[in-house]
């Protein structure tokens, strides 16, 4: 006996409210007159999301896309529309530098230029050959994605809405709590090996919380509840950042302290035990005043060595930035709360650190963007050679399959799903346009007729492990639908379009396969490289706050994207990436806090090891050895130095930092 699949409360009403907004967009465009209604059913379903801030934020974008494309689209026809091949080619380089800017922009707002691409191409090349209907074309496909447009927003904010608030403020708290325990872990007496193994998982949950964080703000603006805390929100994000590059310089001067001297000194352990209350989010004032006047007494405590008392500087400066910025989380977190509940909060005029904050491979996004001009043309020779009537479809497809899978390392084996489900809704294609669309008379017939496959592949949407299967069973169909909604569907055209389409999508997997696709090792490496050039940067050029706190939250974002890329290789491989990503990070936190404080230090011998990092980075860029052992005596002499002349907390902090990092292995003696 078959089981009949189960779907969640949840499932079953974004279902349904995507399937009302698309029936109420496909009947407000049959009214008006539109010549293509089942673009605005589309459309309803594209935007559709389980929040209604998503869908908000989704609708917007798409418009402006739209418009976008379709005035790229009047402008190109116009000024080539004597020269079919020139007007391809200019619909495939502008295909190819949305995609590049959109790729440059991993927030929601890339869905602007992404769209401006494509739409371009859905609406330019079935108008190069017949270029005279290009104005009321384009004025009827933005008419008509509006109106899908504004139906799932009002159906999806005003039929039960989810909020974001749920989900941010979950991760939010999750990357708080992910905080604290690892401060917790690095504290416990744990045995060496179990600690080890809960610290590495607890600095990588906070890596993806962190990096979770910053995509989910981005829609901030088009919740409701949330929009009013959004400074406060900015301003968190990066606090927890700033964490990150503090939590990991403790454990790995706890690690040097207890190597230098065979274990926790007494009275480090003895103020962790007493002024541990300051990490709950309730903790008053007066505690953490104390926290950070105890911790700050740690670095005037007992010293056998230069080497030693410098480490014991080194821990009091991370325990009191560390201090400062969990009291300034948990002050955020409360006015977050306190503004949802609709109460005054301090005005804060902070700028987030936005877009700058994340990875960027501008390398990868130019090879994106050839790669979609180079099926598109390709697509388009094929059908200019042929004077295949449907050849259009050929194109279409060829672009929106080179965007749609572009933000991945391998995009075929996606590709090939896709395909999958393109050709698993054949039959049902078949079936609606040429059995049921001719007998459906009214629009209560054709609802009824098409609500079954909806409502179930919707479902599916809904769920992340089958959502693309059934996007692609969706545009199998609506696709098809939108292509043939002119009442003129036989089985000649039906054929020819469908053929088309699976053409173009064959020849934009197959151009990707060859020129787009690499592999996790090969990711991984131009994520190093790219650490390495700022890392360049910032030992080259004095940085200030704002750029150094967006190296540390880029480096965060860079350490979950590595996980992915290097856990099939096992646990093993897992925490050797992001142990290097974390000294990476340290390094450049100690770079600019060093750069900051370079005044109170002899001037020549800083500026020689700036000069020496520098080269040192450039070299790890060019994939050349670095050799580097000659900056172990110049960062004792400069450490030494800094002690006598007692230079400032933090001047001394990074320049054992600077040790640690460089030379892990150096032996517990400075020797300058």
């Amino acid at each position: 006996m078959i089981a009949l699949p189960r779907f969640s409360r949840q499932e079953l009403l974004f279902s349904l409210k995507s399937f009302v907004a698309a029936m109420l967009a496909l009947y407000l465009s049959s009214r008006f007159g539109l010549p293509r209604p089942f673009w605005a059913m589309m459309t309803a379903y594209i935007v559709a999301h389980p929040l209604a801030s998503h869908v908000r934020s989704k609708a917007l974008y798409r418009f402006l896309g739209t418009l976008l494309g379709c005035a790229a689209t009047v402008v190109l026809v116009t000024s080539l529309s004597g020269s079919p091949e020139l007007l391809s080619l200019a619909l495939a380089l502008w295909v190819g530098l949305c995609l590049y800017v959109s790729l440059l922009d991993r927030s929601a707002r890339s869905y602007v230029f992404m769209l401006a691409g494509y739409s371009a191409a859905l609406i330019g090349f079935p108008l190069v050959e017949a270029p005279a209907a290009m104005f009321d074309t384009a004025v009827a496909r933005v008419t008509e994605i509006g109106l899908g447009i504004l139906c799932a927003s009002l159906v999806h904010s005003i039929a039960l809405p989810a909020g974001l608030g749920p989900s941010l403020l979950g991760v939010m708290d999750r990357a708080l709590g992910d905080a604290r325990q690892w401060l917790t872990d690095l504290l416990c007496e744990t045995p060496t090996g179990a600690k080890d193994a809960r610290i590495a998982a607890d600095r990588q949950r906070l890596a993806l919380d962190i990096t979770q964080l910053r995509l989910l703000s981005t829609h901030v603006p088009f919740d409701t509840d949330l929009r009013w805390t959004g400074g406060a929100i900015d301003a968190l994000q990066d606090r927890v950042a700033a964490l990150t590059p503090v939590l990991s310089a403790v454990e790995d001067c706890l690690q040097a302290l207890c190597t230098a001297t065979g274990g926790v000194p007494d009275d480090i352990g003895s103020t962790f035990a007493q002024h541990s209350g300051w990490l709950a989010s309730s903790a008053t004032n007066a505690g953490v005043d104390e926290a950070r006047a105890a911790f700050r007494a740690i670095a005037d405590g007992p010293a056998a060595s230069p080497w030693i008392r410098a480490l014991r500087i080194d821990l009091a400066t991370r325990l009191e930035d560390l201090v400062a910025h969990w009291d300034a989380c948990t002050t955020l977190r409360n006015d977050i709360d306190a503004g949802i509940a609709g109460n005054p909060v301090p005005l804060r005029r902070t700028a987030a650190l936005g877009r700058r904050v994340l990875h960027l491979d501008r390398g990868l996004a130019l090879r994106s963007a050839i790669t979609a001009v180079l099926g598109t043309c390709l697509s388009c020779a094929l059908w200019i050679a042929t004077g295949w009537p449907s050849g259009s479809a050929m194109a279409m497809g060829a672009a929106v399959f080179c965007c749609f899978f572009a933000t991945m390392d391998d995009p075929v084996p996606a590709m090939h799903k896709f395909i999958t489900a393109l050709l698993w809704s054949l039959p049902v294609s078949a079936f609606y346009v040429l059995g049921v669309m001719p007998l459906a008379h009214d629009f209560g017939m054709l609802v009824l007729c098409i609500a079954p496959v909806f409502l179930v592949v919707g479902c599916y949407m809904a769920r992340p492990a089958s959502s693309l299967s059934a996007l692609g069973m969706f545009f199998g169909v609506a696709g098809t639908l939108a292509l043939q909604d002119t009442a003129t569907a036989d089985w000649v055209s039906f054929i020819s379009s469908n053929l088309a389409l699976f053409a173009g999508a064959v020849i934009a997997t197959r151009v990707t396969a060859l020129m787009r696709s690499v592999g996790r090792d090969w990711t991984a490496k131009r994520i190093r490289r790219a650490t390495w050039h700022d890392l360049a940067d910032l030992a080259a050029h004095p940085q200030d706050a704002s750029a150094r706190d967006a190296f540390a939250s880029r480096m965060l974002d860079r350490i979950a994207l590595l996980a992915p890329r290097v856990a099939p290789d096992g646990p093993e491989e897992v925490q050797i990436a992001a142990h290097r990503a974390l000294r990476e990070l340290r390094m450049g936190a100690d770079i600019a806090a060093l750069q900051r404080h370079r005044g109170r230090l002899p001037g020549e011998p800083v500026s020689h090891l700036f000069r020496e990092l520098a080269l040192i980075f450039r070299a790890h860029v060019a994939g050349a050895p670095p050799r580097h052992a000659s900056l172990l005596p110049h960062i004792d002499r400069l450490l030494l130095d800094a002690l006598m002349a007692g230079a400032e907390r933090p001047a001394v902090a990074a320049l054992v930092g600077l040790r640690r990092n460089l030379f892990p292995t150096a032996p517990p003696a400075l020797q300058p």
